[in-house]
């Protein structure tokens, strides 16, 4: 069984729809970088899942396997999962490195979404 979840403010991205869905987003975007093989990953996807629904409107989530996509995790030097980055505007704003309390990430989005 598979990670993902079918969440109306979470989508599974992949090297196909990442700068659409990201890069070119109207709305900042928070990016779950995860695994099946990882452990915390999965113990972190709840916190994920209810911070993409008290956020959704304000913040798109999104969650890139990253065995599947390697390039991508290259790209933004993923090599510790679960990692979140922020994106606003086509720009890496934000990254944190694993399993973080909601009230971090939540601290975090709070200080994204008033930046101007």
């Amino acid at each position: 069984m598979s990670h993902m979840t079918s969440h109306r403010n979470c989508c599974t991205l992949t090297a196909l729809n990442f700068h659409s869905d990201v890069l070119k987003s109207d709305v900042p975007v928070v990016v779950d970088f995860w695994a099946d093989w990882c452990v915390p990953c999965r113990a972190f996807d709840p916190i994920v899942d209810e911070l993409s629904d008290e956020y959704a409107g304000r913040f798109r989530f999104g969650k890139l396997n990253v065995d599947e996509n390697r390039a991508i995790a290259g790209e933004y030097g993923v090599q510790t999962i679960p990692m979140l980055l922020v994106f606003k505007n086509g720009e890496l704003v934000e990254q944190m490195v694993g399993m973080r309390p909601k009230s971090d990430i939540r601290q975090v989005l709070e200080r994204i979404e008033g930046a101007a």
